[in-house]
């Protein structure tokens, strides 16, 4: 199996079975300090996108997760030999797959880390995602590099 797909299902299966928890074990809006004044887990319901944007457009989420996770299989293929890249489209793939996962089954996604001076709630699903471009773009900017351009 490829690196790809590994890194796709461990953080896939990272979301939902942490979803899974605090769907179970808490109720909404519920707040359990892990780190005063700092770190909490918040359990909400998102309809949307980051701070609630587009709240309600559940088929457009649907729609465009299917895409990035199109997209995202296609151009698997093409990074055998780029550890970051494998990590970057992995975490992305998992993430997207995560959250898409919640708005078929749910309509809403499950968010739970509050970080106090993180406006956004958020979840794994989340995390994976923004390393994920974070590790693509990253690993543009060392190609661009690597091909003689300046900074």
């Amino acid at each position: 199996m490829k690196k790809i797909y590994i890194i796709a299902v461990l953080s896939l299966v990272i979301d939902q079975v942490s979803k899974y928890a605090v769907r179970g074990l808490m109720y909404i809006s519920q707040s359990i300090p892990l780190i005063p004044k700092v770190l909490y887990l918040t359990y909400v319901r998102n309809t949307g996108a980051a701070f609630g944007i587009l709240a309600g457009k559940r088929l457009f989420f649907i729609i465009a997760s299917l895409i990035v996770v199109g997209v995202l299989l296609i151009y698997s293929r093409q990074v055998k030999n780029n550890i970051m890249l494998q990590w970057a489209f992995g975490l992305m793939l998992g993430g997207a797959v995560g959250n898409l996962l919640d708005r078929i089954i749910f309509h809403w996604v499950t968010d739970f880390i509050d970080v106090s001076f993180f406006p956004p709630i958020f979840n794994f699903a989340d995390s994976a995602l923004v390393i994920g471009v974070c590790l693509f773009a990253l690993d543009s900017i060392l190609e661009w590099k690597r091909e003689g351009h300046a900074a």
